[in-house]
Order: structure tokens, then C-alpha cells, then sequence
């Protein structure tokens, strides 16, 4: 009987060894890929940066070449330029057939909202807004965007998230408000124009 007892507690110390192994293991894997998550996170913002250089880079080489052109025309306003780009990928809801524009309702800002991922966590809210804004394929009101970040898990510091989003959006080059509150990207991603 004291043999096969010994051999259970030894038979129960390699399988608690190689579980510690097996641990030790995928704990470090887990560090090599969360290594890697974080070195492919910071390419993309990278890339984002890139991106929307280039774009307003090309927004801005159309406009002067279209400014600069010999032909004979009213020059296109930016609404139609980044139409044209688009090929009418979208149309403003705001414009009714008679030329009259009516207000869309303004979003209100959800007091109950919760984080449902962390995927604008680790982002600025260019960042994040830059990948709402693509992703919806329309212009967005600040109300709407706060509710949207806070769903993604983006946390707000200041009193007035809401402000701190118009702020940091008229700031940067990439955003153009299109009415009160309301922001869209100046340019469109490109592959959409294609």
C-alpha cells in the first residue's frame, strides 16, 4: 500500500510539474502576442497618419489644379469636388429635391451608455473618429460620436466630452463640419471612388 502511494503523490507531482510548464508556456506566448498586437496597433496609427496626409495632400493638388486650369467653367465647390471623387457614393440627407434644407434631428447624448469592446481604448479621438466616420459612410454629430466612443470603450476626461470631440475635430485637417455640431471626413477613403 505505501508503494502505490508513493507512486500517486509522484505520478501527481509530474502532472502538477507539467502543468506549470504547460502554464509558463502560454504565458509567455500570450506577452509575444500582446508584444505584437501592440507593434501592429501602433503601424496602423502610423498608417492612419499617412493616410489622411495623403489624402488632404490630394484633396488639396485637385483643388489647385482645378483652380489653376485655363478652361472656362465655375470652378466646383469642395462639395462637389469630393462628390466627384466619390461618384455620388453619398448623398446628403440634409438636401431635399426643392433646394431647402430641413434640420436632421440632433442626436441626444445616452446617459446610460455602456462599453461594449475596448476597441477605441488605446486611440485619440481623431483616431477613432476617423475609423467611425469610414466606417459609417456619412457624416456624424458630436452627440452621436460621444455615444459611439463610449460604446468602443474610449474614456473621457473632461467635463464636456462632447466639446472636447467638436475641438479636437476642428483642429485637425481630416475633419470639415459640415453643419452645427456635425463633422465628416474632408476626403472619403479612396477605394470607395473607384
Amino acid at each position: 500500500m505505501e508503494w502505490s502511494n508513493e507512486h500517486l503523490v509522484a505520478k501527481l507531482a509530474s502532472i502538477l510539474q507539467e502543468s506549470r510548464k504547460a502554464r509558463a508556456q502560454l504565458s509567455a506566448r500570450l506577452r509575444e502576442l500582446e508584444a505584437e498586437a501592440d507593434s501592429v496597433r501602433a503601424e496602423l496609427a502610423e498608417l492612419d497618419i499617412v493616410v489622411s496626409q495623403s489624402e488632404a495632400s490630394l484633396y488639396r493638388r485637385l483643388s489647385s489644379v482645378l483652380a489653376t486650369s485655363n478652361v472656362a467653367f465655375d470652378l466646383p465647390s469642395d462639395a462637389e469636388l469630393e462628390s466627384a471623387l466619390h461618384r455620388n457614393s453619398f448623398s446628403s440627407p440634409r438636401v431635399q429635391n426643392s433646394g431647402e434644407q430641413r434640420r436632421q434631428p440632433i442626436p441626444q447624448v445616452r446617459s446610460n451608455v455602456e462599453a461594449v469592446s475596448d476597441r477605441f481604448l488605446d486611440r485619440t479621438i481623431p483616431q477613432a473618429v476617423t475609423l467611425l466616420l469610414r466606417e459609417e459612410g456619412a457624416p456624424l454629430h458630436v452627440n452621436e460620436v460621444y455615444n459611439r466612443l463610449k460604446e468602443g470603450g474610449f474614456k473621457f476626461t473632461g467635463q464636456n466630452p462632447t466639446i472636447s470631440i467638436a475641438v479636437s475635430l476642428n483642429r485637425n485637417g481630416r475633419f470639415r463640419k459640415i453643419a452645427p455640431g456635425t463633422f465628416d471626413l474632408v476626403m472619403r477613403d479612396a477605394s470607395k471612388a473607384s
